[in-house]
């Protein structure tokens, strides 16, 4: 796509930096995403997003951490609630919300929407609207490094709705069978559409869900920008050695419903605002850094920097054309 340019952000170079420089680059990445989910919402309500639209409002710390512990040519592959992983590799936040509004400038040309979106540039594999699909495609991805040698690591991310799928412990097996380099990483935000973990898992402890296999697993507060990042290290370490897969389960919550369509009545507005003032990421990212020394002027230009990238995305993708008819005709097959 000529008219965005794809950053690749990893987090190898970043291990040695102070609490602080790591903290400081959380919070950013973590107000991009907030801040663009929030414009895709307001998008969303006056028309111009169509299809579904699932929001990452308050699981940013889960993939921007995840991000910080990973290196060159690891690949990341998630579910459909997938924008916020999407900007924290890298991806332009002009072609991510052209594509959500369906125009020509955006990743799939308009042609995808919300859950069609890919950068081989920097390794995004998609978000993947099939409920645990994109788990054995994690796989796959970790196949492929294993076969080819070349000491990469595959982030394979899925939510504790998508636990108790079949494939799920297929895939479990055969990494483990097979000791391939894959970080599972379960975002448990104890909603699956409608229906709590409690009700729907007999497991209360999803990161024992690999213990069948040999896969050792990890709860994590995923909360906490900085404890997903010392997580991911130590998942990702252990799949460079060749130990094989690992599993991270992200204790985490979404404060939007499902998608956008949701009203999301299965919970209390306590428990939401609860969450809210006493978990959130951003927030507790922020004391932190302000703790640190971090100025409110400092806060202000990070802020009015990601105003100004989102404003720029919406306006992008709102001024993008729509797609030529010709393209119903491309992208469908690939001859050998």
């Amino acid at each position: 796509m000529a008219q965005t340019a794809d950053k690749p952000r990893r987090g190898k170079a970043r291990e040695t930096a102070p609490d602080k420089d790591l903290l400081l680059h959380a919070y950013h990445d973590m107000l991009l995403i907030r801040r663009f989910e929030e414009k895709a919402g307001q998008l969303y309500g006056m028309g111009l997003i169509g299809g579904f639209c699932h929001l990452y409002i308050g699981q940013e710390a889960v993939v921007v951490g995840m991000q910080m512990a990973i290196g060159p040519g690891d690949q990341v592959i998630t579910s459909y609630r997938d924008h916020g992983h999407m900007l924290a590799t890298g991806m332009d936040p002009r072609g991510v919300m052209a594509e959500l509004t369906g125009r020509a400038g955006g990743y799939s040309h308009g042609k995808g929407g919300s859950m069609h979106m890919f950068s081989k540039k920097t390794n995004f594999f998609g978000g993947h609207g099939i409920v645990g699909a994109q788990v054995s495609l994690g796989l796959g991805l970790g196949f492929s490094d294993w076969y080819r040698g070349n000491d990469r690591v595959a982030l394979t991310y899925f939510g504790e709705g998508a636990s108790n799928q079949g494939q799920v412990f297929e895939s479990f097996n055969l990494a483990a069978l097979m000791k391939l380099p894959v970080v599972f990483i379960i975002e448990n935000n104890k909603y699956g559409m409608g229906t709590s973990v409690e009700r729907a898992s007999a497991s209360h402890d999803l990161s024992k869900n690999g213990a069948a296999w040999g896969i050792p697993g990890m709860q994590v507060d995923g909360m906490d920008a900085l404890a997903v990042r010392e997580a991911g290290l130590a998942a990702v370490a252990a799949c460079r050695a060749g130990k094989g897969p690992y599993l991270l389960e992200m204790k985490t919550y979404r404060y939007r419903g499902h998608s956008m369509s949701d009203p999301a009545r299965y919970r209390t507005r306590e428990e939401v605002q609860m969450m809210r003032t006493q978990h959130d990421c951003i927030e507790g990212a922020r004391h932190k850094l302000e703790m640190l020394g971090v100025s409110e002027d400092e806060f202000k230009r990070i802020d009015d920097e990601i105003k100004a990238l989102v404003q720029e995305a919406a306006d992008f993708a709102q001024t993008s054309p729509e797609p030529d008819p010709a393209e119903l005709y491309t992208d469908v097959l690939v001859e050998g």
